[in-house]
């Protein structure tokens, strides 16, 4: 048995005029959303690097790279969802993923359980998930972005 893990991080501006959807769950009353080539869900995206970087495959903006159209608007759960058929496809299974969504907005706490489902749906594996603030320090902190951490952990024979 061959144990892989892999790390991922993404972030991205919050603009006005944008839905704002993190860890593939929306958040209709937020005013501003992630800016991005797709929904900007930085958590999803996250959770992609580091499935990627776990089995080799190489990283986000290698496969969904912001010149292919094909991917214009495409929503993070949809992405995820293309990262876990690659990853299986190269005989990987998912033990476990973990996102830490870092910034002001959305406040993940109320909804960490639907995130968690909603995520581990998706991956087909325990995902578990996470929010911080900065405590007002960088562009997380001020608000004028968010961003993720994830770590995801591979079983191979």
């Amino acid at each position: 048995m061959r144990l892989r893990t892999g790390m991922g991080v993404d972030a991205h501006q919050l603009v006005d005029g944008r839905p704002m959807v993190m860890a593939g769950v929306s958040f209709p009353d937020e005013p501003q959303g992630p800016e991005g080539h797709s929904d900007g869900d930085v958590a999803c995206h996250a959770l992609c690097d580091a499935l990627l970087s776990a089995s080799g495959l190489g990283d986000l903006g290698e496969i969904f790279g912001t010149s292919d159209p094909q991917w214009a608007g495409a929503s993070g759960s949809v992405l995820l969802g293309e990262v876990v058929a690659r990853v299986r496809a190269q005989g990987w299974q998912i033990a476990n993923a973990t996102v830490q969504v870092i910034g002001n907005r959305p406040k993940m706490a109320p909804r960490r359980r639907e995130a968690e489902q909603v995520l581990t749906g998706i991956v087909g594996a325990p995902v578990s998930v996470s929010a911080t603030s900065t405590d007002s320090l960088g562009f997380a902190g001020r608000g004028e972005g968010v961003m993720a951490v994830a770590n995801a952990l591979l079983i191979g024979d």
